[in-house]
């Protein structure tokens, strides 16, 4: 029951992401989207094999962690700057105004994709509780709804 939560989270949270892009006229909120796109992406392939609705591959299922992990650990960097107001953005001023709480979460999500074991669509599953439940901390206090 809470694997199917954070699948659902998981699913809204690509959706989001991919309705969310419009036009972007800031490049730093351009980079943002691009790589929260990446997390979201492949967290979705990892979903899809825990929750049996893609068959499970090790190495699409290696290939997906490493691109969270690496993302993850550029989201610092991604959103150091906070730009120029961009309409289409949906990062809240929040991230800059509690940087450290920000970050702080951003390490969460790096510290369960690194720890995520992608042996079996079982592992797969049994880890993306953390993974999900980082990105829906997150995103409850600094994603915008557009």
């Amino acid at each position: 029951m809470k694997f199917t939560k954070y699948l659902a989270v998981g699913a809204i949270l690509i959706a989001g992401a991919a309705f969310a892009e419009g036009d972007r006229t800031d490049p730093n909120a351009k980079a943002r989207s691009d790589l929260m796109r990446t997390i979201g992406k492949n967290t979705g392939i990892l979903g899809d094999m825990a929750g049996g609705k893609a068959a499970y591959d090790a190495a699409a299922a290696e290939a997906a962690k490493a691109a969270i992990v690496e993302a993850s650990a550029g989201i610092e960097v991604a959103f150091k700057e906070q730009g120029g107001a961009d309409p289409a953005t949906e990062a809240k001023p929040a991230i800059w105004e509690n940087w450290d709480e920000f970050l702080k979460d951003a390490g969460a999500l790096n510290a369960a994709a690194t720890a995520l074991d992608v042996a079996s669509a079982e592992t797969i599953g049994a880890g993306m509780g953390a993974i999900g439940g980082a990105c829906k901390d997150c995103h409850t206090e600094f994603r915008a709804k557009q």
